[in-house]
């Protein structure tokens, strides 16, 4: 038996930025710390993100926000938080800005370090009170606004998640703010969001509602992802996109699978969490493929394929159609460094829902398979 559990308020729809003021004040913030990442800034996003708000109100900003959030960067961020003074946080940007946003606001009421908090900590402490905390996603990839946890880099080098499952105070999700993205970081967030779809329904936990929503997602992604990638400005396609996003992360309290499990750890490694997801779906799909039963027709009748043993191949086109690298060699990734990913995978939470009971050997044949 699985606990089921629907996320944050969420506001969505094109314009619903400009619900921001109204949120706030519901949520009794009065000078939020702003945390985003330069690129959305340089980019414009930001300040289209924030244009229902006075500028005075938005001078309290954090911007060191690396390609993959660490908790020296949190601790950084926790620090401007209270050097500005702050009663509140909000996150705008990818996944990276969000999951940040929310380690920030965990340590701008909880004592470092924040491995204290991980999921991976076998002494986890529990979570008390933190300040509002609202998300804005300006991508359509983790959907990490609604999302039970903020992955991290830890200053022990594991990159895991921190549970937080009732953190975030609302959502405001706005397509809008992805008509400008480009075609390759479409492609990578969109998979990232397919790879969430297909991981939690493919899991065995038994959650039939998060099932049902994975479907819809893969549903979406499936039909959209290459209008938005070819497109950019189709306002349906981009609607879809953050849309099927967001489903895949309220079905994260079902588990995922051998794709995070390694992801995980090789983005410890520095490698975008996106890209690594698209690279591993099509072979764990093709691993995991006798253990699937009817989901795997269910998945090959949304992604087009003639029969079930098509299906892995089906979605390693579409990957290649979209521009995304295939193989991790492609990455620049040095074979070397994958020594220990395996061992590292068979730790990680995802494993463990991992619909076919994986070893060290099944992951460092999988490894050699992506290279």
């Amino acid at each position: 038996m699985s606990l089921i559990l629907f996320g944050p308020p969420v506001h969505f729809d094109f314009g619903a930025r400009k619900l921001l003021p109204q949120v706030l004040a519901s949520a009794r913030c009065a000078k939020p710390l702003f945390v985003t990442d330069r690129g959305v800034l340089a980019a414009g996003v930001f300040k289209q993100a924030t244009e229902a708000l006075s500028s005075d109100l938005t001078q309290a900003l954090f911007s060191e926000v690396p390609p993959n959030p660490t908790e020296a960067s949190a601790i950084a961020g926790a620090q401007a938080f209270h050097a500005f003074g702050c009663d509140g946080v909000v996150g705008i940007g990818g996944g990276a800005a969000l999951d940040l946003a929310k380690a920030i606001a965990i340590l701008a009421t909880h004592s470092p370090p924040l491995w204290n908090y991980s999921n991976r900590n076998p002494a986890e402490l529990p979570l008390g009170v933190t300040p509002p905390l609202i998300l804005m996603p300006t991508t359509s990839g983790t959907g990490s606004e609604v999302g039970r946890s903020a992955v991290i880099i830890f200053d022990n080098g594991i990159k895991a998640g921190v549970r937080c499952p009732a953190i975030v105070t609302a959502a405001v999700c706005d397509p809008e703010l992805t008509l400008g993205l480009p075609p390759l970081v479409t492609a990578t967030t969109g998979m990232d969001a397919l790879a969430h779809c297909v991981e939690t329904y493919c899991s065995a936990t038994v959650n039939p509602p998060a099932d049902a929503i994975a479907v819809d997602g893969m549903q979406r992604i499936f039909s959209n992802i290459r209008q938005a990638v070819l497109h950019g400005h189709d306002r349906q396609a981009r609607w879809h996109m953050m849309m099927g996003s967001l489903e895949g992360a309220l079905c994260f309290q079902k588990g995922m699978g051998a794709v995070h499990a390694c992801a995980h750890p090789l983005g410890a490694l520095g490698y975008h969490h996106g890209t690594l997801n698209a690279i591993l779906l099509p072979h764990v799909l093709r691993l995991n493929l006798d253990f699937l039963g009817e989901k795997a027709n269910k998945i090959a009748e949304l992604c087009g394929a003639r029969s079930v043993s098509e299906m892995p191949e089906k979605i390693s086109n579409l990957i290649a159609e979209l521009g995304i690298p295939l193989r991790l060699r492609d990455l620049g990734l040095e074979r070397v460094r994958l020594s220990g990913i395996a061992q590292a995978a068979m730790r990680d939470n995802a494993n463990k829902t991992n619909p076919r009971l994986m070893t060290v050997d099944l992951y460092e044949a999988l490894l050699d398979q992506v290279y």
